[in-house]
């Protein structure tokens, strides 16, 4: 059986392109970008065309792209580096940031910060009226995802990030799902710093950045050879980094189409869950156009998840990073959904390759997966 895959929002396959750019710094040019001889210029152009492609896809000068080993680093790298420039305060962020937001900031507790999570509204849009009482306390750091990786809902991060700018306050955003979806403009967001990675845009894993203002100040998380302006030490993944800025150069002459068609797709498909009366989750606010999270009640998200593995469709029963937990969706719960409706979310996240076929396809194997479920439930009580 050939499985349709219905999990982009975890990643995305490589696209071919992008493995055609990467191939030459796997095989023959394998030089290290430091070296002063010809193996080595070739992969420090390869890095330096790399990160100007990066940076046309977001708006800046090539200079601020910090390049990574993905998100989670960046976002490390923000929080952890830009403390070390500032005195203890407040750090304000989403009561709906992914974990590598989220647990970094915790762990600054330890060191006389104080951690204020901003509330969501039942859409799952960040509340600005607390980001505002939240800003009366002086606060350091903020930080607001651009698109929620497990509803797709887009924040206002521009108006955020004005606020915490009156406030002095360093902005930051994980755009990690909005990148490539949706119009990424570093500057027009008011951020200082913004996280980006390659493999949820059809470029390989293990490659991410940190567009950061020229006049943000970091202290590096590794000491070493100085690499990435002396904030990412460590030889460079030439490769990888390659494929991140074939990667955005691709996103960047598709996004408005792939945008209408993954959107039609997605229409398609909530017509079909609404004619089975599921709960779409953040469904009235704006969304990156690939997402839909949905909960058929009564019917445990998992169990969903797997039997529709059975039946030849790869979803999500939330975000990848969490997919060993057995606790409700924290996002679902900031937005004030019930837990007993929560174990039952189940993302769904298209991408390029996707049709109104399989979209067909799976509604079918969804409505004969829930009449069973609901047989053996019955059957079990």
């Amino acid at each position: 059986m050939n499985h349709v895959y219905f999990d982009h929002n975890a990643t995305t396959p490589l696209d071919e392109r992008v493995l055609a750019a990467m191939l030459p710094f796997l095989k023959d040019q394998h030089g290290n970008a430091s070296s002063r001889h010809e193996f080595g210029t070739v992969a420090r152009k390869a890095v330096d065309d790399a990160r100007e492609q990066v940076a046309a896809l977001v708006g800046v000068q090539p200079a601020q792209v910090i390049f990574t080993s993905g998100g989670t680093e960046a976002n490390n790298l923000f929080i952890k580096g830009a403390v070390g420039y500032l005195k203890p305060a407040q750090i304000a962020l989403s009561a709906i940031e992914h974990p590598c937001v989220a647990r970094p900031a915790q762990e600054l507790t330890r060191q006389g910060w104080t951690l204020r999570k901003l509330a969501v509204t039942r859409t799952g849009v960040i509340d600005v009226a607390d980001v505002d009482a939240a800003l009366k306390t002086p606060t350091g750091i903020v930080s607001a995802m651009l698109a929620n990786n497990e509803t797709g809902v887009v924040q206002d991060v521009a108006a955020i990030g004005e606020r915490a700018r009156r406030s002095k306050a360093l902005m930051h955003t994980d755009a990690v799902q909005a990148l490539g979806k949706i119009a990424v403009d570093f500057n027009a967001l008011n951020v200082s710093a913004m996280t980006v990675s390659a493999h949820k845009i059809y470029g390989p894993k293990g490659a991410g950045a940190l567009i950061v203002d020229k006049r943000l100040e970091l202290r590096p998380l590794l000491s070493g050879g100085g690499h990435e302006r002396g904030l990412r030490s460590g030889t460079e993944n030439v490769a990888a980094i390659v494929g991140f800025g074939a990667a955005c150069e691709l996103a960047a002459g598709r996004m408005d189409g792939m945008g209408r068609q993954l959107q039609t797709l997605r229409e398609r498909l909530e017509h079909g869950l609404s004619n089975m009366n599921a709960v779409i989750f953040g469904a009235s606010a704006a969304r990156v156009p690939n997402t839909s999270y949905f909960a058929l009640k009564g019917i445990d998200g998992e169990a969903l998840v797997i039997e529709l593995d059975k039946a030849g469709y790869a979803v999500a029963a939330g975000a990848a990073c969490s997919s060993t937990s057995s606790e409700p969706s924290a996002s679902l719960l900031a937005m004030g959904v019930a837990p007993e409706v929560a174990r039952g979310a189940v993302r769904f996240s298209l991408g390029a390759a996707n049709t109104e076929a399989q979209v067909d396809g799976f509604l079918t194997a969804l409505t004969a997966v829930e009449q069973r479920l609901r047989r053996l439930t019955a059957v079990a009580v």
